[in-house]
């Protein structure tokens, strides 16, 4: 996806003020450590344990206690200002863990919430993380706060912590006088590691006091250094007899009532009340110690949230976040092209896998009276296999099919003439396939790897074929090289693409809003192996992609260089999500970075830097100069603001699909202040503004109130509010053969007044670490109003010229533009598109997990839609209006049973 201006507050943020352990992330230490590696003896465990989070059995005094904590914040490299106590123990079929937390405070200075399992805490926590495997790249993060809830993220070499992940593991914890205590027990079926019979892991240990904002950890290392798991302890002397074997079955049962708006007065579909109910499981198998499969059948996600509204007036497609949680869980190992900026916008790493393409919304049309198309295409089953394996491979496969979907529709050929009912095709049956592999060499600092995506359509249809592809294949290769202690980094990745079908379908492709092959003013290259121009007659597109990032990630002064490409004919929809090709991108940054505190902040950065993209014309669409300033205040408040100036610039996709034009200098300033996220109530605020010197502007202000009234309970409102005027606003084009300078056809433009208003709201209550109740709703309206309909006077031109009453005129909601009346040019009608847009979508989920990996879910979704030709925002009629609309209302229940071994 490419990253939009309004996603550079988050990005810098991420990158910037979380420095530390971002880097941790993206700089992976080498195999050697750069220190002597801190280190403690594994011992078996002799006796009983409850897991009952009191440190009271005396099995635990035979394990040697660690407490050598440092801390990383408030006070950088000084000891931990509060005691901490961690034994380790073992035996065949898990590793066990005690912490005693001791605070000077008593039990009035712990601060502890209750939430959902791997949510964030905003509390006291300890967390063990485990590089199982010892290869300095993998991670497992085992996470607990004082009230015994849960948290856990895998890292399976490098490719990111994957929080979809949800091993089956024992915490529990408890309170006294003078602090808090933790235990785990962590079954080795739920880990992955090496065949040896004795071993030695990777083990970092990890306390946060909240009230001071105290981070100590027991292997260290400082905020200007590379960390990550080649600088974490070691944990020795583990004999493991006998390699787990372990399957684990998730039969699950839904009953679904759905009581949604008929089409109309006598739909034959829909009564009002619609029932069903459906079964599936979910397996899970320990193929080695390392390599684990998962399969899904039927899979149901009626528990995940809903998506929330947007309005989208650009040609592109709207990137959806993936909530589901088979493809959440081990969804790193896929991550492709180890794409990284300090700073960038509008470019993103390689596209070659978006697992919402599977069971997405069918791709056909069913026109008729009546029409009962399926809402998604039904995934029959999917598969994965990931892991790593014995000689430094990371490894991921995954293969899903979704079945062949009809839709019913009842019609009538011609007024008077009976009903005809009919089935007709909305989607194929589809074969999806994913595969991804790794090698780490040098200890890690050398990581090489490849990826190959497959799209298969039956498209035994007609109808589909001419807008479908056959297949489509992807093949890529990418390589992170670091030195000097990961002080350096090299990042490259390439990948090729290829798609195949009817000549119809694969104009579709030619005349996206990605590539636009019909430009009149294009200058089309051959088509060789690779497609560079519009062949109506081609049954392939072939294309090419490239990354490049040249960095230093390390120190108080960093700096990166970088370089994006797209091929004009790179066409990786079919399971990837691309926007854009056609472009060749480029960016550099300087960073710097103060992490030694002050009266004034606790770390202070500061970036600059500037970026441009070029098309394959040479036409240059887009350079920005840009800067960052952002710190950690000495209250724990986050302030952030950044600057974007963009100069003039042509724009390849402003007349979709006609000739380039030129777009004005613009700017954009953007502010976010976040207050200090342990207090009871937390608060962000982040407005920013934009203009340009054709006189467009927006202001754009959204906030978050996040209010935790008790322990359990979590309030969080997020208003949001949107004005854009925009002075060129595609509206639609036709054909003219009076418009000479455009090709024989005229592109209409117009300003563009558009108001937007959300309010996303969260409700959860945790009632036990097991059973929660979470409540989200967003209400939304929108509008859009067009006015002073204008043309440009001519390509590559900045220039526009409205059109006069006499050239435009407007009967009932139609307007109609003639240039010359009774002359030759062409007239061209439009429908008014004034809107106004009103929605609510909202769900509650009741989650019971009434034995370990066992859940019952109650879940209630609603939503509301309505619609007018407005064209303006009136808060109190559009409030009455959306609430006056017809709630679609559905309930489900969902029962799961977990069977492992």
């Amino acid at each position: 996806m490419r990253r939009s201006i309004g996603q550079l507050a988050g990005l810098a943020l991420g990158l910037v003020l979380s420095l530390a352990p971002a880097r941790s992330l993206l700089a992976q230490s080498s195999g050697v450590h750069p220190v002597p590696a801190p280190h403690v003896a594994a011992v078996e465990r002799r006796g009983a344990i409850v897991i009952d989070g009191r440190i009271t059995e005396a099995a635990w005094n035979d394990a040697t206690p660690i407490t050598d904590f440092t801390q990383v914040d408030p006070d950088q490299g000084k000891p931990a200002s509060q005691g901490t106590e961690v034994r380790i123990l073992y035996d065949a079929d898990a590793i066990y863990v005690a912490a005693r937390m001791h605070d000077s405070a008593g039990p009035g200075g712990i601060n502890t919430h209750l939430t959902r399992r791997d949510q964030d805490f905003g509390s006291d926590y300890f967390h063990i993380i485990l590089d199982s495997y010892h290869d300095h790249l993998g991670r497992a993060i085992f996470q607990v706060n004082p009230s015994g809830v849960k948290s856990d993220a895998l890292d399976q070499g490098g490719f990111g912590a994957d929080d979809g992940w949800d091993p089956v593991w024992e915490a529990a914890t408890s309170i006294d006088s003078t602090g808090w205590s933790a235990e785990m027990r962590i079954p080795f079926s739920q880990l992955r590691f090496k065949r040896d019979s004795e071993q030695t892991w990777g083990v970092q240990l990890r306390r946060y006091v909240a009230r001071r904002h105290e981070e100590t950890i027991w292997a260290y290392w400082t905020k200007t250094e590379a960390g990550g798991p080649s600088r974490f302890g070691h944990l020795e002397g583990l004999h493991i007899a006998a390699q787990p074997h372990h399957v684990e079955v998730l039969p699950y049962v839904v009953s679904r009532a759905r009581y949604l708006e008929p089409a109309g007065p006598g739909d034959p579909f829909n009564d009002g009340s619609l029932r069903d109910i459906r079964g599936g499981a979910d397996v899970k198998a320990l193929l080695t110690t390392n390599l684990t499969l998962d399969a899904t059948i039927n899979p149901d996600f009626g528990q995940v949230e809903s998506d929330p509204a947007v309005v989208n007036l650009t040609a592109f497609e709207t990137f959806l976040q993936e909530r589901r949680p088979f493809f959440i869980e081990g969804s790193g190992i896929f991550g492709f092209g180890g794409f990284s900026c300090f700073f960038c916008s509008n470019t993103s790493s390689i596209e070659t896998f978006y697992s919402r393409r599977i069971g997405r919304s069918p791709q056909g049309n069913a026109n008729g009276d009546w029409v009962d198309a399926p809402e998604n295409s039904t995934i029959l089953g999917a598969a994965k296999i990931t892991g790593r394996t014995g000689n430094g491979f990371s490894v991921g496969v995954l293969d899903a099919v979704t079945r062949k979907e009809m839709a019913s529709v009842i019609d009538t050929a011609q007024p008077g003439s009976p009903l005809r009912k009919f089935d007709t095709q909305v989607e194929p049956f589809t074969n999806y396939f994913v595969g991804r592999v790794r090698r780490d060499l040098r200890g890690g600092d050398l990581v090489v790897g490849g990826i190959a995506t497959s799209v298969v359509r039956d498209l035994s249809d007609s109808v589909l074929s001419t807008r479908l592809d056959r297949h489509a294949e992807v093949l890529g290769s990418d390589v992170i090289w670091a030195w000097k202690k990961k002080t350096y980094s090299l990042m490259a990745s390439t990948a090729f693409s290829n798609i195949a079908g009817d000549t119809n379908a694969i104009r579709r492709a030619q005349y996206s809003p990605a590539r636009y092959f019909q430009r009149p003013d294009r200058k089309n290259g051959d088509n060789g192996l690779f497609s560079r121009g519009l062949d109506p007659n081609a049954t392939a597109l072939r294309g090419y992609a490239g990354y490049a990032r040249l960095a230093k990630d390390v120190g108080n002064w960093m700096w990166e260089t970088s370089a994006n490409i797209r091929s004009p004919g790179y066409e990786p929809n079919d399971l990837a999500f691309l926007s854009r090709a056609d472009y060749k991108w480029m960016s550099a940054n300087l960073f710097r970075y103060w992490t030694k505190p002050t009266k004034y902040y606790r770390n202070l950065a500061l970036i600059g830097g500037s970026q441009q993209q070029f098309n394959y014309d040479g036409d240059r669409t887009d350079r920005q100069f840009h800067g960052y300033l952002g710190a950690e205040l000495a209250n724990f408040w986050n302030v952030s603001t950044f600057y974007i100036q963009r100069p003039e610039s042509f724009d390849d996709r402003q007349t979709r699909g006609g000739p380039v034009v030129r777009v004005p200098k613009r700017t954009f300033v953007a502010l976010n202040v976040n207050t200090d996220s342990r207090r009871s109530v937390v608060v962000s605020f982040n407005p920013n503004v934009s203009r340009n010197t054709d006189g467009g502007r927006g202001y754009s202000l959204s906030a978050n109130v996040t209010v935790k009234p008790v322990s359990n309970v979590n309030v969080s409102l997020g208003p949001a509010v949107d004005f854009a005027d925009a002075r060129a606003q595609f509206v639609t084009s036709g054909a003219d053969s009076t418009a000479a300078l455009f090709y024989g056809r005229r592109y209409i433009f117009s300003n563009l007044k558009q108001r937007d208003l959300s309010m996303e709201t969260r409700v959860n209550v945790t009632f036990t670490p097991t059973l929660s109740l979470e409540m989200y709703a967003q209400p939304f309206i929108a509008s859009a109003a067009f006015y002073n309909y204008k043309q440009y006077d001519r390509p590559r031109g900045l220039q526009k010229t409205a059109f006069t009453p006499t050239e435009i005129t407007q009967a009932s909601r139609v307007y109609t533009v003639d240039v010359d009346g009774a002359g030759p040019a062409q007239p061209i009608s439009f429908d008014n598109p004034d809107f106004t847009e009103r929605s609510l979508r909202g769900n509650a989920v009741l989650r019971w997990e009434y034995r370990p990996g066992s859940t019952l879910f109650l879940v209630w979704s609603q939503s509301r839609d309505d619609f007018s030709a407005d064209g303006d925002l009136v808060y109190s009629r559009d409030r009455s209006a959306l609430f006056k609309a017809h709630p679609n209302n559905v309930f489900l229940l969902k029962a799961s049973y977990w069977l492992g071994r």
